[in-house]
């Protein structure tokens, strides 16, 4: 189409190239309009270039343009186009895939017959959980599997292959493909034969070749993707369970059948038609992508029965079945619901889903406290002699709990300077070790760890980066966008904000795969509790979430109180007004310490000359944070002296809080560890914690100046 991109190279594009490949991507959009998805290797390379220069979930949606395929005008779906090093650059080497919502959402909502191949007959089959909810949106679903042919699943005659089951007069609309990648030519050839609009490959099931000859034949075609995730969020089922939906509407949110989903889902309104009659107008799908919108929407929508705007306190310790297949499904794991609120409640759920959408994660589970939830994250991870290598840089309390307190497990922790990569590389290397855990903006020091080195030792060992995400929330740091795998809050704190609540969350990115090694059995091998099932092949990129409530909350019980979750909720809603006046309060006071007599030495990031200055402007948005920590020449003593002497600021062991705080970590939070922890973890005698607020700034200064005046 354009020849002067077809020798692009995406990783050595350089900078001054970026408006040139952005330029490109727009042209293709706009003069294939109304045809198919334009797939040259030229908008390969303008889009490669793209993401080599500014990664961006954008230019993958850019690429996608207007289609008729399989007869829904709709966006046509588009990979991230990460140029392929594999002959011919097949499919299979561009991941992920990228479909935009309404193209799923149109599919979805036109089928009514689904041909699903590799249907299983055994309950506890990924195959069969996806039927048996198919199922109960209101499709049909007929199962085609030869080793089970003549026989029913489900209450459905079974078929030993789809030209069989067309000869029986059935059509389908859907096929959905439960076989391997190696295998699915042949099925899209019968798809074709038999008139199927839909070709649908499941989770992990991708084929280059079979996507050509669909798309060749007029039909949609979807890889890497299950019908029953994609209905449950998209249709908002999967935003009540704690899943990142990427649903942001004002309107009450229900559960749909397939009937009703085929009513149009596009936006509607009343244009003024006389006599009473409405005159339908199909608007734009609505993307609302603000990070101040969706702190206030994400999650959240009108209570579907009495609309009530805000989201309500669910009080309760238990939910009423629908009826005894209901509860079974339920407990099984085959349908996505309420059971007991250890596990799930709505109100947390909201506050699950609003996290997961600000850490750009798929799904969250909430906790009691922040300490729940670093043990909840490495509950699926770890068993008894395995390791984990962690950040020497971490809040005191931390550092106990992976020190000690996990040892009572069989656990081990091996601690190592994250600012050494190859004394973090030697230690990756070791036996057993299942993640590195590290805090993006450490507690108490001010340390900013670089997220995507530490990411890239990780996955050179096939092991997670787990990054605690507390200090700079994720309106400083989106730690999965430099490759970390799962995320780690103290809601107590910035989030909160109010010192009101306590409260964890653990945040799974989907984007590891726990089937890739054995290195974690509780995910990727049978689930004894739940008679066999397997997390990561039958959940894909749910696993680890569903697994952390279906498992860790059912055993260990950290549940967040339902109270607890909304005032979080409300506290995030004002998470970027408080977040930037805590940011711009402490840089001023930074600077005021930094000039003080008293005042050895100050870390904070963002002061003139500090050494982690330039990892704040790459991981931190350009900010350093409202907690830091400066030196007293005066020592231990000093520090005694000035918690007791200010006014103004309060003496606790929080932060985060709307309040401003202080603290002598070394008689407080760090109190238990040696000497040589405590100089390794930052908290050395002459040490203090300070936690800006949102006084005036003024305010603050002029409390510690008459303390410190004073020492």
């Amino acid at each position: 189409f354009f020849p002067e991109f077809d020798n692009l190279d995406g990783p050595s594009i350089p900078a001054r190239m970026l408006g040139g490949a952005r330029a490109m991507v727009g042209r293709v959009a706009a003069a294939a309009r109304g045809r198919k998805l334009v797939q040259e290797p030229a908008v390969r390379a303008a889009a490669a270039a793209l993401c080599a220069v500014r990664p961006s979930r954008e230019v993958a949606s850019r690429v996608g343009v207007l289609s008729t395929r399989g007869g829904y005008a709709v966006r046509a779906p588009a990979t991230r186009m990460n140029l392929s090093t594999a002959e011919g650059g097949k499919a299979e080497e561009l991941a992920p895939f990228v479909y935009e919502d309404q193209f799923m959402k149109d599919i979805l909502s036109n089928v009514r017959v689904i041909a699903m191949v590799g249907a299983s007959p055994s309950w506890n089959r990924p195959s069969f959980f996806a039927m048996k909810y198919l199922q109960a949106k209101g499709y049909k679903v007929v199962p085609v599997n030869p080793s089970a042919a003549g026989t029913e699943i489900l209450g459905e005659h079974c078929y030993a292959n789809l030209k069989e089951m067309a000869a029986a007069g059935i059509e389908a609309d859907m096929v959905d493909v439960f076989r391997g990648g190696a295998v699915v030519v042949p099925i899209a050839q019968d798809a074709i034969a038999i008139g199927a609009k839909v070709l649908w490959m499941q989770l992990s099931v991708r084929n280059a070749e079979a996507q050509a000859l669909a798309e060749a034949a007029g039909l949609a075609v979807i890889q890497d993707r299950c019908p029953k995730i994609e209905f449950s969020r998209l249709y908002g089922e999967l935003g009540w369970h704690g899943f990142n939906s990427g649903v942001i509407s004002s309107k009450r949110r229900k559960l749909v059948s397939a009937e009703e989903g085929g009513k149009k889902e596009g936006k509607k309104e009343d244009s003024g038609a006389k006599d009473g009659a409405k005159e339908v107008v199909e608007l734009p799908e609505a993307n609302f992508r603000g990070f101040e919108t969706r702190s206030i929407h994400a999650g959240a929508a009108p209570d579907p029965l009495t609309g009530a705007r805000s989201t309500p306190i669910f009080q309760t310790t238990s939910y009423v079945f629908e009826d005894a297949d209901n509860a079974a499904a339920l407990f099984n794991l085959q349908t996505f619901g309420n059971i007991y609120s250890r596990l799930s409640n709505p109100t947390t759920a909201v506050l699950e889903e609003r996290i997961a959408n600000l850490e750009g994660g798929r799904g969250t589970t909430c906790t009691a406290s922040g300490h729940a939830a670093q043990f909840l994250a490495l509950f699926p991870l770890m068993s008894p002699g395995d390791t984990i290598v962690a950040s020497s840089r971490l809040y005191g309390g931390s550092i106990i709990q992976l020190g000690k307190t996990i040892k009572k497990f069989g656990w081990l922790c091996s601690f190592v300077d994250v600012d050494d990569h190859e004394a973090v590389r030697a230690a990756m290397q070791k036996e057993g070790v299942k993640g590195l855990w590290a805090e993006s903006l450490a507690n108490p020091g001010g340390i900013v760890t670089d997220i995507r080195a530490m990411a890239d030792i990780c996955h050179e060992v096939g092991v997670p980066l787990l990054i605690d995400n507390t200090m700079a929330t994720p309106w400083m740091c989106r730690p999965f966008e430099h490759g970390a795998d799962i995320v780690v809050h103290s809601t107590t704190k910035f989030l909160s904000g109010h010192g009101h609540a306590m409260g964890g969350a653990v945040v799974d990115s989907g984007k590891f795969d726990w089937m890739k090694n054995d290195k974690f059995p509780s995910l990727s091998q049978p689930e004894p509790a739940y008679h066999g099932l397997t997390f990561g092949e039958t959940f894909g990129d749910l696993a680890y979430t569903l697994y952390g409530h279906a498992v860790g909350l059912r055993d260990l019980g950290p549940t967040m109180a339902p109270l607890n979750a909304f005032l979080t909720i409300t506290a995030i809603e004002t998470l970027a007004l408080r977040m930037e006046r805590h940011c711009a309060n402490a840089l001023a006071v930074a600077t005021f310490l930094q000039g003080h007599p008293q005042v050895a030495w100050v870390s904070y990031a963002k002061l003139p000359g500090n050494k982690y200055s330039d990892l704040a402007d790459k991981y931190l948005n350009g900010h350093g944070g409202s907690v830091f920590t400066f030196g007293l020449k005066g020592g231990y003593p000093a520090g005694i002296k000035l918690v007791e002497r200010v006014e103004l600021l309060s003496h606790l062991a929080n932060l985060g809080d709307v309040r401003s705080l202080i603290l002598h970590p070394a008689s407080t939070t760090h109190r238990q560890l040696s000497v040589e922890q405590r100089a390794a973890a930052g908290a050395g005698d002459d040490v203090m914690r300070i936690s800006v607020g949102l006084e005036t700034v003024s305010d603050i200064t002029t409390d510690l100046k008459r303390a410190l005046d004073s020492l």
